[in-house]
């Protein structure tokens, strides 16, 4: 009954030879969470071991051996006892250097971003707000300025409106790559904690299988998901749907991690253990609700005696649908300017009485350090590692000092803002 992957049975194997199993009387039950119904089932349905899976752990292993057997004497020798080199490690080693040696061959370029917030009445006549931003960056200092004089006795009108509908799509389930990013974004947590805390909730019957490269859930998953959603929210939040996973060279063994029983909303445990169960829930959950449905709006705003434009973008959602449970999160959320809101009512034509135009200084941003969940995310993206190797691999390479974790001061750094209001 171990895992159903390359290591499982490889695990299977070895414990038929030790033992001196024979075939005709010995089988192989696999499950991915441990439920008693989940149990039988698997009891009911045994299977022979699958030679396949055990040759490729073996041709794996051995990879592993030339690498690591051949390398790390040679650190031992120049460097110093202890340290180690491996198929996975030295790689995740390299990405890094190499993104170091990025960011130290970065040169910064400036440029202007022009914003401008123009004066336009509601619906009830009273004058509101509207940001817009110019559609291009301008290079220079003096041209910017130029640029603000222009618009000094420049009048401002409505171009063009296009209003069109947005669909949001919910992100998958999770596997072990996307909650080691998701948590880390999210919760604060290390790779390795969180592996730990899910290891917990796994053998506490919480959850499935917290190491896969799957993204796809049982039918018993999706009608649990569907049951909740309707008892909370309703029919029209309901939108079953299958994920199809990307990953190179994924096994796909599991199930993708969630819950056992999607019932329960909330499970005992430790504060910690309470908040990535709730994660993985809403993460589940979400999978398996509508898409959001919002409207989006651009106008276009011409200056008279330029060919520049100004564009205002706005929002709304007119269905929160999944966004209802669950927001995704990035590795650049700070960095993102969303300058989305909902417009007021614009006409085509419609003269506008400009309020700040304002031009800041901004700088071409250099590549950023590696964080854990990004690092993650590039070795799957590359087909490097396996989720079982994510978590000892980032632990490692910090453990024997080939990188070190911490917070990096930045380049303090003026820039001029220059405001026609």
């Amino acid at each position: 009954a171990s895992d159903e992957d390359r290591e499982g049975e490889a695990i299977a194997w070895h414990l038929y030879e030790v033992l001196k199993l024979k075939p005709e009387n010995t089988k192989r039950i696999v499950f991915h969470e441990i439920t008693k119904s989940a149990i039988l089932k698997a009891i009911e349905q045994p299977r022979d071991i699958d030679l396949n899976l055990v040759n490729a752990q073996q041709a794996r292993r051995i990879l592993d051996r030339i690498v690591g057997f051949e390398l790390s004497p040679v650190l031992w020798r120049k460097v110093k006892p202890a340290l180690s080199a491996g198929r996975v490690q030295s790689v995740a080693v390299r990405l890094i250097v190499e993104r170091e040696r990025e960011i130290h061959a970065f040169q910064t370029e400036a440029a202007y971003r022009i914003t401008a917030v123009f004066l336009v009445p509601d619906t009830d006549g009273k004058l509101v707000e509207m940001k817009a931003e110019l559609a291009r960056r301008i290079k220079t200092k003096e041209e910017a300025k130029a640029f603000l004089n222009a618009c000094q006795g420049a009048s401002f009108a409505i171009d063009d409106i296009t209003t069109r509908p947005v669909k949001k799509t919910p992100p998958a389930p999770f596997t072990t790559s996307t909650l080691q990013q998701e948590a880390a974004r999210k919760l604060g947590y290390t790779v390795a904690q969180t592996m730990m805390l899910a290891q917990r909730l796994y053998e506490s019957g919480f959850i499935t299988y917290m190491r896969t490269d799957s993204v796809n859930l049982s039918e018993f998953a999706t009608t649990g998901s569907k049951d909740a959603i309707i008892k909370m929210m309703g029919d029209r939040y309901v939108h079953l749907r299958h994920f199809e996973t990307k990953t190179k060279g994924a096994q796909e063994a599991h199930e993708a991690i969630r819950p056992t029983y999607m019932e329960n909303q909330s499970v005992e445990g430790t504060a910690q253990e309470k908040k990535l169960y709730d994660l993985i829930w809403k993460r589940t959950i979400a999978s398996q609700m509508a898409d959001a449905e919002l409207e989006k709006t651009t106008a276009t705003i011409t200056i008279s005696g330029s060919s520049d434009v100004f564009t205002a973008i706005g929002e709304v959602i007119k269905f929160d649908g999944f966004l209802r449970v669950y927001r995704e999160s990035y590795d650049d959320d700070n960095e993102q300017e969303d300058e989305s809101h909902l417009l007021p009512p614009l006409k085509k034509g419609q003269k506008l009485e400009h309020g700040p135009i304002i031009a800041t200084e901004r700088f071409t941003q250099r590549p950023p350090r590696y964080t854990e969940a990004s690092l993650v995310r590039k070795l799957e993206e590359l087909g490097i590692g396996r989720p079982s190797t994510y978590a000892p691999t980032i632990s490692t390479i910090q453990q024997r000092e080939y990188v070190e974790k911490g917070n990096k001061d930045g380049e303090e750094r003026q820039f001029n803002v220059m405001t026609l209001k």
